[in-house]
């Protein structure tokens, strides 16, 4: 018999909630296709239209705005690409986009080949030491143009070190010129409260696997005034933006993963912050130069990003591997290719720091018994690390 394997990387993908699988599974011997007519696909419909209104009612927003997609990325590129493209036709001095220099490569990947491509201006916006948007940057540089901005797009909590952003203000400083924000909240949806309509944001993404959810489902919650240019044409399915047959088993239980992570938000992240300081403190106790990175107070519950001097963050992290204990260098996204965090880089760290990091972030499965097998596993395997790198 093996160990149980101790599973700290809910950020990069977290497990699915017995009531989504209850919810997908009751429907995947359903035949039927949502656009059909007859009574199966009616049958379809109506379940993803009842999914539709669950999540709505989830995230405060009108069921019309949430738009299903294949998940965060295909959401991100929908809004960012879409948005653009809608805005420059509209006003060819639009062509400026404005975002942050910490964003997921869901986002910062579609700016680029919109820069590259579509002649698109991209600002990537700096953060301080903690990963926080520098919001007088941000002003200045709307204010030095606003009608040629076309959008903002700005994370709403940074999915390696947890730092939440301003997204109040930078929804303040865009309204005042009327310019669109998306915000990719994938990683706080279910971590701290989210409500589209008290945001103020324009457009937001989300995604079924960080929720308790399915793989390869998501939604971009986007508001009805807002002009979105297709990225893929076909049937005109989800409000002629996002051509294609919607999965109704997998909406079915990204929705029920939804709604049961935003109704019990509140008690999760007590629970989940508090076996977060308890791994951090023990932690940094066994090891007393490993140190946080991120907002220490303003950050997700379950997210606790640490760097340790003098070790390569991919080789503590294959030895913890090997003890059973999964966690992340960062983004999962990214993992594998040797290269130092561009989200430590913008914080200011120098090359080796942001090389030398990991991510343990906790969720719904996560237990006490987790964390304490990661302390007393991390002295041993920063010793060995360290004196691989020597």
């Amino acid at each position: 018999m093996t160990s149980p394997t101790v599973y700290l990387d809910h950020a990069a993908t977290t497990p699915m909630v017995p009531a989504a699988v209850e919810a997908m599974t009751a429907h995947l011997l359903d035949v039927g296709n949502p656009s059909s007519l007859h009574a199966s696909g009616r049958h379809a419909r109506r379940i993803v239209e009842e999914s539709r209104e669950t999540i709505a009612q989830a995230l405060n927003c009108r069921p019309g705005e949430v738009v299903f997609t294949s998940g965060g990325t295909e959401a991100d590129n929908l809004a960012l690409k879409g948005i653009y493209w809608s805005r420059r036709s509209g006003d060819h001095r639009r062509t400026r986009i404005l975002s942050t220099s910490i964003e997921h490569h869901a986002v910062l990947d579609p700016l680029h080949w919109l820069a590259a491509e579509e002649g698109a201006e991209v600002e990537l916006l700096p953060v301080d030491g903690q990963a926080r948007l520098d919001v007088d940057a941000l002003r200045a540089a709307v204010e030095r143009d606003p009608g040629s901005v076309a959008l903002i797009s700005v994370m709403w909590a940074n999915n390696e070190v947890g730092t939440i952003e301003p997204i109040d203000e930078v929804v303040a400083i865009a309204a005042a010129h009327g310019i669109p924000v998306h915000t990719d909240a994938v990683q706080a949806v279910g971590a701290v409260p989210v409500d589209f309509a008290k945001s103020g944001v324009d457009a937001l993404t989300l995604t079924g696997h960080k929720v308790g959810g399915p793989y390869g489902v998501g939604a971009l919650i986007v508001r009805r005034e807002v002009q979105v240019t297709a990225l893929v044409h076909g049937g005109g399915q989800e409000r002629d933006i996002r051509s294609g047959t919607i999965d109704t088993p997998a909406i079915a239980g990204f929705a029920a993963a939804v709604e049961l992570a935003v109704k019990h938000q509140p008690e999760h992240a007590t629970r989940v912050s508090a076996l977060r300081d308890d791994l951090v403190r023990r932690v940094i106790e066994a090891v007393p130069d490993a140190h946080l990175h991120g907002d220490p107070d303003h950050r997700l519950p379950g997210n606790a990003h640490l760097g340790f001097p003098g070790c390569e963050g991919d080789s503590l992290l294959m030895l913890l591997d090997a003890r059973g204990i999964e966690c992340s260098t960062g983004s999962a996204c990214s993992a594998g290719v040797p290269q130092p965090s561009h989200v430590l880089l913008a914080m200011g760290c120098a090359d080796e720091a942001a090389r030398h990091s990991l991510r343990f972030s906790l969720g719904h499965t996560s237990t006490q018994a987790d964390v304490d097998a990661l302390v007393e596993a991390i002295g041993p395997c920063v010793e060995r690390a360290r004196a691989a790198h020597a």
